[in-house]
């Protein structure tokens, strides 16, 4: 499912339940000591996914430990995303020579709980979302709304190492597949130029939906 939206210079590995080989190193047991059941399975089996994912790109597994802001700490060389949700946990990696950044994010395909759309999305962003639940009221383009702007939040943040705001991107969907995010604070600068965009892809599919974004050099 999240492999469908990443470039071949990508790779994507995702599971649906909590397999019993999945294992965690000692600084990531440290990290989840506290943690309640369904936290303690999603964290240890999406590093399953991540340390298979690894493997496929023939980069050595190191401890995968929450930094800043709870993003990954990543392997010398690699860019990557993880993301979890209700029946489905997943990683995607790649070599940084090959991509910039990247984020992925899934979300069980269902209206997003009362308050929180009008809490994430922009005033324009309302409106258009309004639109397409008219003509496509079978999609739940809140949810994916909330569900890119993750995504637009895990490309962010390696950049910059600065916090985004829900209301600093203003994000447009299209039917076919494929969204646009509309930076509306100064972007990251790669490469000696500076992003003021980034543009995924989404998909929705057996009760669940997925986002992804890559910036390639």
């Amino acid at each position: 499912m999240i492999g469908e939206l990443l470039p071949g210079s990508v790779v994507a590995e995702v599971a649906y339940d909590d397999p019993p080989q999945a294992r965690l190193e000692p600084a990531e047991e440290a990290a989840i000591a506290r943690a309640v059941g369904s936290r303690r399975r999603e964290f240890t089996t999406v590093r399953h996914c991540a340390r298979l994912a690894l493997g496929r790109l023939g980069v050595p597994y190191l401890p995968l430990v929450p930094g800043l802001r709870g993003a990954p700490g990543w392997p010398d060389g690699v860019v990557g995303s993880l993301t979890h949700c209700a029946g489905f946990r997943g990683a995607a990696v790649a070599h940084a020579g090959d991509v910039v950044s990247l984020g992925i994010d899934a979300e069980p395909a269902l209206p997003l709980p009362e308050g929180v759309f009008e809490a994430i999305a922009l005033p324009d962003e309302q409106k258009r979302t309004a639109e397409l639940l008219a003509e496509h009221p079978d999609t739940p383009w809140d949810r994916l709304l909330f569900s890119a702007k993750e995504s637009v939040y895990k490309t962010w943040f390696p950049l910059t190492r600065l916090f985004l705001e829900f209301s600093e991107a203003d994000l447009t969907f299209r039917t076919d597949g494929t969204f646009h995010a509309e930076l509306l604070v100064p972007g990251p600068v790669v490469d000696g130029r500076r992003l003021g965009s980034f543009d995924g892809r989404w998909t929705v599919r057996d009760g669940l939906l997925a986002t992804a974004i890559t910036v390639l050099p």
